[in-house]
């Protein structure tokens, strides 16, 4: 914030629309101070007043924060909760069993609307088909599989009965499959034939095969395959089942699993660029408080919002704001199988347009690339649009240029949109640094502060802080709920990655 003064002179600074900061979670600055001024008062009861009112627990947890292991840090630990439970069954009980959950437009454009109450169905006879095949609490499963309404029913059927899900991204080859299937010991995969994206099918299950017949992977029992396309796929007898055999006649009800607050909810594997990919295992409670908090938080999520999330459930971001953050304040989202340039480049516009979507969260990289498609073709340029309905924009994956976020804030937003630049990785469960839309004056390129709870800051080498203006180590000095647990299968790697001792092992 040191350079807001300057930014203020050169007219950079975009402060929150009136009517936004007076209705929003965190309403005007001073909020945000009073926040941040309850949590420096007291963290941990901070934390657990948060943690009793956003999520419902079957056993109410004692001890908000354990220390003694550090970095081994847990949260909640004595609490039992069910992730599927709070994200379902929680709206069926309280008024949105017909509310439209999903609204799912495929490549070909067509579109499925599933309510809350068909969500939960369909996640129930998808959670009873897999303990019908012997899968249980603490088995980790691979998910592989394309956008799809069943490809969040899959996560949320297995938190449903205890079992940690591995999502690989569908445009992962089968080597990277094969490392994940084993690091993971996994029992079985999801899948699907094929997937569509951009008018064309790309094989998934043969890369399965593939993946499965290079060796190592001997813990698998079943491969469920999910009938997307239609089209032919090899098939072995006695270890693969299509999804429809295993759902079919299975009861539209399944108790949820209760599981402890630290139970491993999933392992998401960062890509394997440096080395083995790591294997970032995320709990439950800790992981679900920040997805709410944030949804409600940085979105500012309303009842009557349509929100949408461009991500794919093969990346975190798919993770937290679309297969559980979403679903857990009860919001309605559209989920989209193809790509922001099929069958043009307007088709983000059109899908906005057509859905009167309100927040509309995507990346600089497909920001960038639908200028240069704008400029190139009047026809697809956002103003050809009507995009009124849209109060926020979100940016995720990397750092906006400030020349597409004026892009976006003028030709999207029509400069009424507050834009949350949302800093955060793989390993920290939600939005760390971001502005927030009804306190934050924003800067055009700058995720400007961290959200409350998150103490940020720029250290040196040996772990002391910097003047503002210096450039340094980015750290966080106290645990939070939904950080990192650890690399599955390797805690030593863990400590080095994230804690490193020279800044005392145990600032993130």
């Amino acid at each position: 914030m040191a350079d807001i003064e300057t930014f203020k002179q050169e007219n950079r600074v975009f402060a929150p629309p009136a009517e936004l900061a007076r209705h929003a979670a965190i309403s005007g600055m001073e909020a945000y101070q009073a926040l941040n001024a309850e949590f420096e008062r007291d963290y941990e009861g901070t934390w657990a007043r948060l943690a009793k009112d956003n999520l419902k627990w079957n056993q109410p947890f004692t001890k908000t924060l354990n220390e003694s292991n550090a970095p081994f840090y847990k949260w909640f630990e004595d609490g039992k909760v069910n992730v599927s439970y709070n994200c379902l069954d929680v709206n069926l009980d309280n008024g949105n069993a017909d509310k439209t959950a999903i609204i799912f437009e495929s490549d070909d454009a067509k579109v499925t609307r599933v309510t809350y109450r068909e969500l939960h169905q369909k996640v129930c006879q998808f959670a009873n088909g897999l303990k019908s095949l012997g899968i249980k609490k603490g088995d980790r499963v691979v998910i592989y599989m394309p956008m799809s309404v069943e490809g969040v029913a899959a996560m949320q059927a297995c938190a449903r009965i205890g079992a940690t899900h591995s999502v690989v991204f569908g445009g992962f080859s089968a080597k990277s499959l094969q490392e994940r299937v084993i690091d993971a010991g996994a029992v079985a995969v999801l899948t699907a034939d094929y997937q569509v994206r951009g008018g064309k099918q790309l094989p998934l299950k043969s890369i399965v095969d593939e993946a499965l017949a290079m060796g190592g992977c001997d813990t698998i029992k079943n491969v469920i395959v999910y009938q997307r396309a239609g089209a032919e796929i090899n098939w072995v007898e006695g270890r693969d089942r299509w999804l429809s055999d295993v759902v079919a006649n299975q009861p539209d009800a399944c108790e949820p699993e209760w599981v402890d607050a630290e139970h491993p909810l999933f392992i998401l594997y960062t890509s394997g660029s440096t080395g083995k990919p790591k294997g970032v295992q995320h709990a439950s409670a800790g992981y679900l408080l920040w997805a709410v908090l944030t949804m409600k938080w940085t979105f500012d999520i309303k009842p009557d919002d349509v929100y949408w999330c461009t991500a794919d459930i093969g990346w975190i971001t798919g993770h937290t704001y679309i297969a559980y953050g979403p679903l857990a304040v009860g919001a309605t989202q559209i989920v989209f199988e193809g790509v922001p340039t099929y069958p043009n480049a307007g088709r983000f516009w059109d899908m906005v347009a057509r859905h009167k979507a309100t927040i509309f969260y995507t990346a600089p990289t497909a920001i960038r690339s639908l200028i240069k498609a704008a400029d190139a073709d009047e026809k697809v340029h956002p103003k050809q649009y009507d995009l009124s309905t849209l109060r926020i924009l979100g940016s995720v994956g990397e750092p906006i240029n400030p020349e597409a976020w004026m892009w976006y804030y003028k030709n999207v937003g029509n400069e009424k949109c507050p834009i949350v630049d949302t800093f955060w990785q793989t390993e920290t469960g939600g939005h760390m640094i971001s502005p927030l839309p009804g306190a934050t004056p924003q800067v055009p390129g700058s995720c400007t502060l961290p959200l409350p709870g998150i103490t940020a800051a720029i250290v040196d080498e040996t772990g002391n802080d910097i003047p503002n203006g210096n450039g340094g180590i980015l750290v966080v000095k106290r645990p939070w709920p939904s950080m990192i647990r650890t690399i599955w299968n390797d805690p030593e790697r863990f400590k080095k990655s994230y804690f490193p001792e020279e800044l005392g092992g145990k600032i993130y």
